[in-house]
Formats: structure tokens, sequence, C-alpha cells
């Protein structure tokens, strides 16, 4: 056991010594942090006023535009040829030009700019054009507008958890991200970190240094080393990267004085909310993150990230073991890989009924339960299910473990021998 722990500070001191490693461990809550600060810093900047023109030959719209923050309009009296000429020596954002309209087909609105409009300027103009001509309609129709608005209902739908520690409020949209968001973590860390564990396998067994650290050490002292300390080596920028995003993030929101409360994102939803067809409240979308396991998930997310990487890195270790180098690993990746990507891919499946026969298998065969399982754990499985999980997951490393150890033995001294699925499986049966 102790040579086993000199191998594991071995690998886990090299690798977070090197300068690859830090940068990334400070990239990484950079690139996070920007991804939750930049969007909030954006919509609490104001932008330059854009003035647009109107000309309306229909009538229907006079007076009617109303300027935001960003837009502000400006009615025409002249032509269309002469407001087109005069456009080219205005700094106005664009014209917008409504002939006499057909309200039952309004064709042959116009909008000239020197420049293409924002994607949000002219959805903004194509609905509110919309609404008023919809207007226009209804008053020729006879039809109350008010009593119209009046007759649409919006039905929110509150999602309660029944168990038998009581009742809770859930969100199955919360849910859904953070299931996604902790089984690509799983996913990345398990790929990223397992073919480390490849390449540094192949780089000792080329440089003849496995030679000589066998000597002193069992071959699957060795495995176990390098795999236990590499994985070391990832939990470790997890941790780096949660506690550095957090920090980022609170820093920038203090610096920036933006509070999320105020920001224009919460007043747009709260005035949608007061809207017929508004359904977005952010302070309730904050309230609602809460109500997520955080313990459970962070509890879960840790052991099958373990348990995930110890299982793939197994393989990934043999796979290293018995070639000399990338290129031929290739043909030994592929069926490694391939559950793994299959997970990823069961996702969508998954999350339409995460409580199916498909997400219980899923979540059970070792191959698939370290992604798929953290998908279902925002929706609350069966304890049982986690723990029947957790056994199968734990038996199945034992298993890798034991096959990756055979091969290992073997392979890692054997040199410039061309390797196949059927020389694999003779040094896995081959006694001791």
């Amino acid at each position: 056991m102790n040579k086993i722990w000199l191998i594991i500070q071995r690998e886990y001191l090299t690798r977070v010594r090197k300068k690859s490693f830090i940068i990334m461990s400070i990239v990484g809550p950079l690139m996070f942090g920007l991804i939750f600060v930049i969007p909030i810093w954006l919509a609490s900047r104001e932008g330059d006023e854009k003035v647009v023109e109107v000309l309306d030959d229909s009538g229907y719209f006079k007076g009617k535009f109303e300027g935001t923050g960003s837009v502000s309009f400006r009615f025409l009296d002249n032509t269309i040829e002469e407001a087109k000429d005069d456009l080219k020596y205005k700094n106005s954002y664009g014209l917008l030009y409504i002939p006499k309209l057909d309200l039952d087909d309004p064709s042959g609105i116009a909008f000239f700019a020197q420049n293409n409009p924002s994607i949000e300027v002219q959805t903004s103009l194509e609905r509110f054009l919309k609404h008023e001509i919809e207007a226009v309609k209804l008053e020729k129709s006879g039809i109350d507008k008010v009593q119209l608005e009046k007759i649409k209902t919006n039905v929110h739908l509150n999602v309660i958890n029944i168990s038998d520690g009581g009742e809770k409020e859930g969100d199955v949209a919360i849910a859904t991200a953070a299931g996604y968001f902790a089984a690509l973590l799983i996913y990345f860390f398990i790929f990223l970190y397992g073919v480390q564990t490849l390449r540094g396998v192949i780089e000792e067994k080329t440089s003849r240094i496995v030679e000589v650290i066998i000597s002193s050490v069992k071959p699957f002292q060795l495995m176990m080393g390098k795999i236990i300390g590499i994985g070391a080596v990832g939990l470790t920028q997890f941790f780096l990267w949660v506690v550095l995003t957090i920090f980022i993030y609170q820093g920038a929101m203090s610096f920036y004085d933006i509070d999320i409360s105020g920001s224009p994102h919460t007043e747009m939803a709260q005035s949608a909310q007061a809207a017929p067809n508004g359904d977005v409240d952010i302070p309730e979308v904050f309230e609602k993150i809460n109500t997520i396991n955080f313990p459970l998930l962070l509890g879960t997310f840790l052991f099958y990230f373990l348990a995930g990487y110890l299982f793939y890195g197994a393989l990934f270790a043999a796979v290293g073991s018995a070639v000399d180098n990338d290129s031929d690993a290739q043909q030994f990746q592929l069926p490694i890989t391939l559950p793994l990507i299959l997970s990823i891919v069961l996702l969508a499946a998954i999350l339409r009924d995460p409580h199916g026969d498909l997400a219980f298998w899923a979540s059970i065969i070792p191959f698939t339960s370290p992604i798929v399982m953290m998908m279902r754990i925002p929706f609350d499985p069966p304890a049982w299910h986690i723990a029947l999980s957790m056994f199968c997951m734990v038996v199945g490393f034992i298993f890798t473990t034991w096959m990756a150890g055979r091969i290992y033995r073997i392979g890692i001294l054997m040199h410039g021998s061309k390797v196949n699925y059927r020389i694999l499986w003779k040094w896995m049966m081959m006694r001791d």
C-alpha cells in the first residue's frame, strides 16, 4: 500500500505542477464566470439610442409608435423616394415604410437602412406591426379587444413532489438544466482524464522508464497508483474551478455593482408576468433553483466522478499498456468510448421518461450509469435505485480493475508486437 501511495504522490505532484494545469485551472473559472456575468452586464448597459424614421401611407399607425430606452421613432410626411434619398445623409438607424395595406394580406412593409438592422429591432418592429394590425382588424370586426384579452388565460402548472418526508415544490426546467450540466461534466472529466491515463502509460512504456519502476513495484500497484493519482488531479481541478468560478462571479457582480433583482431582465420579466401572455419571473427562477437537493447532487456527482473515472481509467490504462503509440491505441479506444457517447445520446430519451425502464437499466449498467444517473438525480429517483446503481458501479470498477490488471502486467513490458483483441483476451486469461 505504501508503494501505491508513493506512485499516487508522484503522478499527482508531477501533473499539478505543470503550467498547463495551472493555466487551465485559472482559464476555466474565468470562462465559466464570464458566461454568467457578461449577459447580465450587457443587459444592464444602456446602448446608443437608435432613431427609426417612419413613413406611414396607410394611416393606421399615426402616433401609435412608442419609443423605448434604445429606440425612438420620428414620423415623416414626404414621399418614399425623398425619404430614401434623405436617409443617405442622416444619422438615423433606418426608415420603416408602411404602404397602403390590405389588412387581410399586409404585404409591402419594408425597412430601409444602410446596414442590416439587429435581429432585436427587426423582431420588435414585426411584433408591434402584427399587434396593431390585429387591433385594427378586431375593431373593424366589431370585437372588443379588451374583452378578448380578458378571455385569454395563462395556466401555470405547479409541480409538487410528494415523499415520506412531506411535500416540496419542484421545477422540470431547472431539474433538466441541472441534470444536463452534471452529466456533461462527468462525461468531460472521464474522457479527459481517462485519455491522460492512457497517454501517461504509453509515455512511460516507450521511454522504458517503466522497466526500472517494475523492478521495485508490482505492475498492478503501478497501474492503481497512476489511475488514482490522475483521478486526484481531476478532482483537484474540479474543486478549483468551482471555488474560483464562484469567487470570480461574486467579484464581478460587486465590481460592476450589478443587482440581479434590479436588472433589466427582471423588469422585463415582471412586466411580462403582468401581460396576458407573460410567464417569466426571474426571481421565481432563482427561488426554484433552491428546490434542487444540492447536497445529494454534489454527493452523487463526487461518487460517480470517482467511480466512473476509476471504471474507465482502468480500461484506458490497460489499452495504454498494450500499445506503443497513440495511433495503435485508436482501435482499442473506440469500444471504450462508445458507451460514453451512447450515454450522451440517451440523455434525450432519459429526459422524456426519467423513471422509465430505459432510464432505470441505463443508470444501473456501470458503462452508462455515471452519466445517466446524474441526469436522473434532479428528478428524485427512488433511493434504492441510487443504492443499486452505486453498488453495481463499485462491482464494475473492481471487475474492470482486475481485468485491466491482467492485461497491464504483461502488456506494459511488451514492445514492438502487434496486439489485437485475441491477444488481449489471451493475456487476460493467462495464469500467474
